[in-house]
């Protein structure tokens, strides 16, 4: 897979991802930042508060971090698929 694809798919499982049932149309900025920080980040706990705190500032609102490191495993899971470690 290259990272065309993976920025791709890493969008649609963002997209996906509704934590604060407002529809998955209204978190284009967020999932941007979310994605290009999954080019620099490898460890889930550094995704997931990159995720928190940019749904947080744009939303007022705070998410669990434990939801944030659940959906931050699945954007690595691609990102190692991309680069064929696993």
């Amino acid at each position: 897979m290259d990272l065309n694809k993976m920025n791709k798919n890493a969008s649609a499982i963002m997209r996906h991802w509704d934590p604060f049932s407002i529809g998955s149309e209204l978190y284009g900025r967020e999932v941007l930042e979310v994605v290009a920080q999954l080019e620099v980040l490898d460890h889930p706990s550094e995704l997931a508060k990159v995720i928190q705190t940019s749904y947080e500032c744009s939303f007022g609102k705070w998410i669990p971090l434990e939801q944030c490191v659940d959906i931050s495993y699945k954007l690595l899971a691609l990102k190692f698929e991309a680069k064929h470690i696993i």
